[in-house]
C-alpha cells in the first residue's frame, strides 16, 4: 500500500473509551490515519459517506451495524474489516467475502473471560455455592444450619461434559486439564483422537447428559442446535446435575429447564437465555438453584482492553503484509456463534 491506509472507527461510544484506550489509539495512529471523534453507528448519511469513501479499513465493534453491499459502494477502497469485539455473524453480510475484503474477529481475545467465567462457575457450581449462600443468609437462630453440608459437593472427582469445542470450548477444555475431573466432549466435527489431544473422551450428547455431573454448553447457535438440550436430554441428566450456559440461549429449552429446576433435581447457572432477558418475575429468577448472570462472561470493563489490543495487532499485520490471526473465512460465517 504505497500512501498510508486510513481506517473508520464503526462501533458504539460506550465501547470505544475501554477497548481503545489513549496508548492503544497512539499506537494506531502509528499505523494508519484514523479520526478517534468520528466512531459511527450508522454508515449512512453524510458524514459516514465521506469517511467511507477513504477508508482502507474499518475498525468495528459493538454497536457497528451490518457491512453490505450498500456499504461496500460507499468504500470502494476497503481492504479490511477488523472487528475489535466476538462473533461478525450479524454485522457481516457474505458479499463482504466476494468483495475480496479480508475479515478479522477478535473473538479469540474475547473467549478468555468467557472461558474464566465458566471455570469459576463449574468450581462455585461444584460446591454449591450459591444455593447454600442464599439459606445461610435467610437462616435465623433457631433455623437448621443446613447450609453447612457440603455432601456431595467439590468438583474434585466429578465428570464435566463439554458441549461444543469451538474457541471457548476449547480454553475450557485447557483449564480443566488443571483439576482431578473426568471430561467428557460432543462435537460432531471432533474426530476421538482430537478430542483425546483436548484431553477428553468424545461421546455422544445423550451419553454426555447422563454421565456429567455439570454440562457446560459451547457450541454455536444454528438450526441444529436449537433447543439441543430439551426435556428429554435434560431428563437424563442425573440427579443434582448442573448446566452452566454462556453460549447462546436458544440452545436450552427453557420451559424443560424450568420444570427440572423447579423440583430441585438439575441446578442451573445461565449467562444467556431465551428469550433474553427473561421478563420480570419469571421463576428461574427466584429459584434458590439457579444464577442468572446479565449476559457478562464475555469481555467488561478491564477485559475490553485486550480486544483492543487484539485489533490493534490485526491491523499492524494487515498493514505489514502478515496474515491475521483472527481471519475468518467466508465458509465459517454460517457456523460461527
Amino acid at each position: 500500500m504505497s500512501r498510508r491506509p486510513v481506517a473508520v472507527f464503526a462501533i458504539a461510544p460506550w465501547a470505544f473509551d475501554g477497548v481503545f484506550p489513549a496508548d492503544l489509539l497512539t499506537r494506531l495512529r502509528q499505523l494508519v490515519d484514523i479520526d478517534p471523534a468520528a466512531r459511527f453507528t450508522s454508515l449512512a448519511g453524510p458524514a459516514a459517506a465521506a469517511a467511507l469513501e477513504k477508508a482502507d479499513l474499518l475498525i468495528t465493534g459493538w454497536g457497528c451495524p451490518r457491512i453490505d453491499a450498500d456499504v461496500l459502494a460507499a468504500a470502494p477502497r476497503l481492504r479490511a474489516l477488523v472487528h475489535a469485539a466476538g462473533t461478525v455473524k450479524a454485522r457481516v453480510d457474505p458479499v463482504v467475502f466476494e468483495h475480496g475484503v479480508v475479515v478479522s474477529s477478535a473473538a479469540e481475545a474475547n473467549a478468555v473471560p468467557v472461558a474464566d467465567y465458566t471455570i469459576a462457575m463449574l468450581v462455585l457450581g461444584a460446591k454449591q455455592a450459591f444455593s447454600r449462600a442464599r439459606r445461610y443468609a435467610a437462616a435465623g437462630e433457631d433455623s437448621p444450619r443446613d447450609w453447612l453440608s457440603g455432601e456431595g459437593t467439590g468438583l474434585h472427582g466429578c465428570t464435566v461434559g463439554v458441549i461444543g469445542a469451538s474457541r471457548i470450548g476449547r480454553h475450557v477444555l485447557h483449564r480443566l486439564r488443571q483439576f482431578d475431573v473426568e471430561v467428557l466432549l460432543h462435537d460432531p466435527y471432533v474426530s476421538r483422537a482430537e478430542a483425546a489431544r483436548l484431553g477428553a473422551e468424545l461421546v455422544g450428547m445423550d451419553d454426555l447428559c447422563r454421565r456429567s455431573d455439570l454440562v457446560t454448553v459451547h457450541a454455536p447457535a444454528l438450526p441444529e442446535t436449537r433447543h439441543m438440550l430439551d426435556g428429554r436430554r435434560l431428563d437424563l441428566l442425573p440427579d443434582g446435575a448442573m448446566v452452566i450456559n454462556t453460549a447462546r440461549g436458544s440452545l436450552i429449552d427453557t420451559e424443560a429447564l424450568t420444570r427440572a429446576c423447579a423440583d430441585g433435581r438439575v441446578s442451573a447457572i445461565l449467562d444467556v437465555t431465551e428469550p433474553e432477558p427473561l421478563p420480570p418475575g419469571h421463576p428461574l429468577l427466584g429459584m434458590s438453584n439457579v444464577l442468572v448472570t446479565p449476559h457478562l462472561a464475555g469481555a467488561q470493563g478491564r477485559e475490553l482492553r485486550r480486544l483492543g489490543e487484539f485489533a490493534v495487532a490485526e491491523v499492524s499485520r494487515f498493514v505489514n503484509g502478515a496474515p491475521l490471526l483472527g481471519r475468518v473465512e467466508p465458509e465459517q460465517l454460517p457456523y460461527i456463534a
